[in-house]
């Protein structure tokens, strides 16, 4: 039995949501929901989550697991709202410490502990969770960030920010605690499940010479034509591209309203004394 699996594009990110589930059991679990966000004016909305609740709901599945693939820097989480409706558990990587560790520093953020103890279940490489008469399994695949992870579900692989399309790449190492070099041995790790691996990805840009979103490949197209570490790529090549690439990237836009939610699991920092919420701009850190 593979899963089902259905892809919610997020315009205003370019971030994948997936809802994965087990046809037999209707056992379901939503992969990195997005928290609508607008820099403009500071509103918050759960219309996108809300959307995979109704689709979920249409189906008659039943959400068991919220699954993160990483602390994003794209997109705020709506795993806290999900949560607080459906009653299921927040994973994320165990190495989600490191990166609290560190941002939590950057806002000052007194109430996080950098123990992860803000989600409900922290996983690590060979860790397995089931999912009706499937079963998640556990890849630890860092680079990006410490703490990312791939959810190989049945023929399915959720790499998050790891791989992209073959024609638009792999992810950026330039965050704290990246490294271009243990990017590439977790792509290896990836590109060594069997060929007809599908491999769903966590974002979608339209390079040169493409009008459509897409997010869907396979461990044989990547293998064979993803342009930053296609077979034949030497990791001295690849560390050599990749480094060189992050020095002409600008930070994402959302990365500072992000990561002080997303180091909480979605949720929005202590409101004030007035009552109200508020994001910080750190001056000259990032």
């Amino acid at each position: 039995m593979q899963p089902a699996v259905q892809a919610f594009f997020d315009d205003a990110t370019n971030t994948v949501s997936y809802i994965v589930h087990d046809p037999e059991t209707k056992k379901a679990a939503i992969i990195d929901p997005v928290l609508d966000f607008t820099p403009r004016n500071g509103r918050i909305s759960t219309s996108s989550a809300d959307a995979l609740l109704a689709a979920a709901k249409v189906q008659g599945l039943d959400i068991i697991y919220l699954l993160e693939t990483h602390a994003h820097a794209d997109h705020l989480s709506a795993a806290h709202h999900l949560r607080d409706i459906t009653g299921a558990p927040v994973v994320i990587g165990s190495h989600i410490t490191e990166v609290q560790s560190i941002f939590a520093a950057i806002f000052e953020a007194d109430d996080v502990t950098a123990d992860g103890s803000q989600f409900d279940r922290l996983v690590k490489q060979g860790d397995s969770l089931p999912l009706g008469s499937l079963t998640i399994e556990i890849l630890h695949t860092p680079g990006h960030t410490p703490a990312c992870l791939t959810y190989l579900i049945g023929d399915a692989a959720f790499v998050g920010d790891t791989l992209f399309m073959p024609d638009y790449g792999t992810a950026r190492t330039d965050f704290p605690g990246g490294s271009a070099h243990t990017l590439y041995g977790s792509i290896r790790k990836i590109l060594a499940l069997p060929p007809e691996t599908r491999i769903f990805v966590g974002h979608d840009y339209l390079p040169t010479g493409r009008a459509a979103y897409q997010w869907e490949t396979s461990v044989a197209q990547q293998r064979a034509g993803n342009i930053h570490v296609h077979d034949g790529i030497s990791e001295d090549d690849f560390v050599t591209m990749r480094t060189a690439r992050d020095k002409t990237l600008e930070a994402p836009l959302l990365i500072l309203p992000s990561l002080q939610v997303n180091i909480r699991a979605g949720e929005l920092p202590p409101a004030s004394p007035g009552g109200h919420v508020y994001l910080q701009i750190p001056v000259n850190v990032i």
